[in-house]
């Protein structure tokens, strides 16, 4: 019985052996299976691939390349884009890459080199150290107009302040310009409010183009307590009453009969009387001025000042210093 009873724990311990050394034996051929499927699945070194390519650049005339290709350092290369859209590279010579993005060069010229049977399986890494033609131009209002280089993801904020920001004459709106769309404009409202300012904060692309619109201004100069021009915000109208009242009222010295307004026309400046006395006293009609309006307010101490011609008085308004409606 003892020696049957030994046999039978034996028997259990070879079994138990048994069946852990199967389950090491299929974990072992899973990580060898595991192992194989990966080094068949193709890889791509991580220096082959560009990944400093800002999305939707195009590569054109002016630009500076760097080009390298894996594994063959004699092959780097910084060349620069020819007015044909054209660079000349080792073992290929020239290659037209103008018009398209980096990853298009890239796979462009690993083409061009399997073609001509140089290497089999070659990854190229194309770099654009410098966008000559993709910049972005900001025109109109702003301290510094012109062509702003602004790679990767970019906002309108961003392109108004690397021009300088706006000038005190902007408007409250921009104009966007797509590149790709010359015919049609974006008309995007530039608020100062915080939620309107994220809200209004749109996505610019290279070779857009941003115009800061100019806001309406109206000049009050004359026997008033604070002469000045005055910004018509959000492109909203104003009357002689308003604008006096912008310019803190008229002296008591003010010759109110003797007003007059200096408008721009197609056909020249015109000068017109301003019944302002009976505006003030409602026995006139409140007239709306237009961008550019001078109201003159002579004093009645100096009858010479009321003889001043349209000239003079433009002079004097384009000296006074701008003010801003709060």
């Amino acid at each position: 019985m003892e020696s049957k009873s030994v046999s039978l724990a034996a028997l259990a311990c070879l079994a138990l052996l048994s069946a852990d050394g199967f389950a090491q034996d299929r974990a072992g051929s899973s990580e060898v299976h595991a192992r194989a499927r990966t080094s068949a699945a193709p890889t791509t070194p991580v220096a082959a691939r560009s990944t400093g390519s800002p999305q939707g650049l195009l590569i054109g005339a002016g630009d500076l390349l760097d080009v390298s290709l894996y594994g063959v350092p004699d092959f780097k290369t910084e060349v620069r884009v020819n007015s044909g859209g054209e660079i000349s590279l080792p073992m290929l010579g020239t290659v037209a890459v103008g018009g398209l993005s980096v990853e298009q060069g890239e796979t462009l010229i690993e083409r061009k080199l399997s073609q001509k049977g140089l290497f089999n399986d070659p990854h190229i890494t194309l770099f654009a150290r410098e966008y000559a033609t993709q910049g972005i131009s900001v025109l109109g209002e702003v301290q510094k107009p012109g062509i702003y280089s602004l790679l990767g993801s970019r906002k309108l904020y961003d392109a108004i302040s690397a021009a300088g920001g706006t000038t005190p004459k902007a408007g409250r709106y921009v104009l966007i310009t797509r590149r790709n769309d010359p015919q049609h404009s974006a008309r995007v409202p530039l608020s100062t409010g915080a939620q309107e300012s994220v809200a209004n904060n749109v996505p610019v692309e290279p070779g857009d183009t941003i115009v800061v619109s100019k806001a309406g201004v109206v000049y009050v100069v004359g026997d008033v307590h604070q002469p000045g021009g005055f910004v018509m915000e959000n492109d909203n109208g104003i009357t002689v009453l308003q604008a006096i009242a912008l310019a803190q009222g008229t002296n008591p010295t003010a010759a109110l009969n003797a007003a007059r307004l200096i408008r721009k026309t197609p056909e020249g400046r015109e000068d017109v009387p301003l019944l302002l006395k009976k505006i003030l006293t409602a026995k006139a009609p409140d007239l709306h001025l237009q961008p550019d309006d001078i109201v003159f307010v002579p004093g009645s101490a100096g009858k010479s000042a009321a003889k001043r011609g349209a000239e003079a008085i433009l002079q004097m308004a384009t000296g006074v210093v701008i003010w801003r409606r709060p």
